[in-house]
């Protein structure tokens, strides 16, 4: 036991030392923030994946319109806001799917909304709430950020299973599952900060960009129609918070960054 513990030990002691060793001051943020790979390792990781992930939602969009719309809206993001200080050229892309209704961001900059999505919205604005939404995860760093989390809560978690799980006890080996599953619910919570993250740089993106905020509460509606107006199982185990969850936040950061109300001459 002596012995198992003072590995455990080891383990967690070096899984905190390489945490809280590696970290960088966020440009657009300004916070301190965890992460452990350089910001062209981070761009090297999503374009590599881009192709990938592109491909399981039908390809690029054949519709040179609509592509054209989104990367204007995305590049008006990146041009006209703080977003352009990430360091990071981020390109934005819609792809085919009609049926998936969903956006994202890979490391480092590719910004994809689906067609299913899209078709959804009814302004301009309103698709550069999403895309704000989305440049938000790229400007916050957030895979590196989660991979960096994921990497102490998992190390962590290994020495806590080493220090009590006895070889000759077989019952001791439920104490790893346990363990195990107490970080993954920590690592969800860990992903939905981020989400709410997103959102409150979304608003500011897309606000600087010319566009009025308040089309983003118009998303989470639909978001919200589309769901059935519930999320998929309990709310505190989905990575995003349920639409209408996040409505309130977004309305309480529009009224942080306009305390006197939106200007009128704000693209909705």
């Amino acid at each position: 036991m002596k012995g198992r513990a003072l590995i455990a030990l080891v383990i967690a002691v070096m899984s905190v030392i390489g945490y809280f060793g590696a970290t960088q001051v966020n440009p657009v943020t300004g916070e301190k923030q965890h992460i452990a790979i350089s910001s062209q390792d981070e761009r090297a990781m999503g374009l590599q994946e881009a192709p990938k992930m592109a491909q399981q939602f039908g390809g690029l969009d054949p519709d040179e319109s609509a592509q054209k719309l989104v990367q204007s809206v995305g590049a008006e993001i990146q041009a006209k806001s703080d977003a352009s200080r990430t360091g990071f050229k981020i390109d934005y892309y819609l792809l085919a799917d009609k049926k998936t209704i969903n956006a994202f961001a890979l490391p480092g900059g590719p910004v994809f909304v689906t067609r299913a999505l899209l078709d959804k919205l009814q302004s301009r604005g309103q698709l550069a709430g999403v895309l704000g939404h989305e440049t938000g995860h790229v400007a916050g760093r957030h895979t590196a950020e989660q991979l960096a989390k994921q990497r102490l809560t998992q190390g962590i978690a290994g020495a806590a299973a080493v220090g009590t799980t006895d070889p000759n006890n077989p019952r001791s080996y439920a104490n790893g599952a346990l363990i195990s599953g107490a970080a993954q619910l920590l690592n969800v919570k860990y992903t939905r900060d981020d989400e709410k993250e997103a959102d409150r740089l979304g608003v500011r993106f897309m606000s600087e960009a010319g566009y009025d905020p308040n089309a983003m509460v118009g998303v989470m509606q639909i978001l919200d129609q589309a769901a059935g107006g519930s999320p998929r199982g309990p709310d505190f185990l989905q990575t995003h918070p349920a639409p209408a969850n996040r409505i309130p936040l977004i309305k309480q950061e529009i009224a942080r960054e306009f305390p006197q109300g939106v200007p009128s001459g704000l693209q909705r």
